[in-house]
Order: structure tokens, then C-alpha cells, then sequence
């Protein structure tokens, strides 16, 4: 039975169990994330930044205003972390072949080349803790991946 067709005492312990569940999530994603960014020089690429890039690297050049939607930040947030990848040279920016007024943003090769060094530093920190598990640990991990995933995608 699905929590919400149950009720009365059976409901309230299935929606205790999810929200300590959200909770736990909320916190242990939390600790991951500060701990791999912390691992990162002062003044390295901000996480917006690197999420902007590893999309533009997967899905090609995009709209500025496209890319706040997809990235769920308020355009102007969008216009900063864009602004700040093309002072590095990690974005570029053209005009619209189709209509000149609008912009379409790239991510250069220095872009990329830093994505995939980023990446690289934060899977073998990841990797190095992952040897501590037992196989059994890393395969329970393993199959939470793409739960993790779909829970992403709805938030």
C-alpha cells in the first residue's frame, strides 16, 4: 500500500519513516558535497559554475536564459556564474546565427580540460573512501545510484 492511500496510525509512521529518510538524505548529500568542495583551491570554479559547464559539455551550447531555467537559479545568478566562466576562458559567448540579439554560450577546451580535471580530483577522493567499504557496501552504494538520480530529477 502506497503512503499516501493509508491512514490513521499506519500513515503517520510511514511519513515519520520518509521524513527521517529526507532528513538523512538532506544531510549526508550536505556533508558530501561541503567535503568535495573543500578539496578545491580558493578561487577554483564555484559549483554553479561547474554544473553549467558539465552541461554545456554533455548537451552543447545553450541560452543564458535556457540555462537558469534548467539550472533552477534566477537569470541574473545565471548572467554572474556565466560571466565569471568567460573571464576564465571557460565559456564563450556568440551571437544567435538566427536571431543577433541573443547569445548562445560554448564551453571552450579550457573548459572542458578543467571539467574533466575537477571531476578526475573529485572521483578519486571519492574512490580512495569507496576502498574502505566492504564489496558488499560499495554494491548497496551502487544500486542507490540511480535511485539518487531519479531523486534529483524531482526535486
Amino acid at each position: 500500500m502506497k503512503a499516501d492511500k493509508q491512514t490513521g496510525p499506519d500513515r503517520v509512521a510511514v511519513e515519520a519513516d520518509v521524513d527521517s529518510l529526507a532528513s538523512g538524505l538532506r544531510l549526508a548529500v550536505g556533508r558530501m558535497t561541503r567535503r568535495l568542495r573543500q578539496a578545491h583551491a580558493v578561487g577554483d570554479v564555484t559549483l554553479s559554475g561547474v554544473s553549467v559547464l558539465a552541461r554545456l559539455a554533455a548537451e552543447g551550447p545553450g541560452y543564458p536564459g535556457s540555462l537558469a531555467d534548467l539550472e533552477r537559479v534566477r537569470p541574473q545568478a545565471m548572467a554572474s556564474t556565466l560571466a565569471g566562466l568567460e573571464q576564465r576562458g571557460l565559456v564563450r559567448r556568440t551571437p544567435d546565427a538566427a536571431d543577433g540579439r541573443r547569445a548562445v554560450v560554448a564551453i571552450t577546451e579550457e573548459g572542458r580540460a578543467m571539467l574533466a580535471e575537477r571531476r578526475s580530483e573529485s572521483v578519486h577522493r571519492l574512490s580512495a573512501a569507496l576502498e574502505e567499504f566492504t564489496a558488499q557496501e560499495r554494491d548497496t552504494l551502487a544500486s542507490a545510484v540511480p535511485l539518487l538520480d531519479r531523486l534529483a530529477a524531482r526535486l
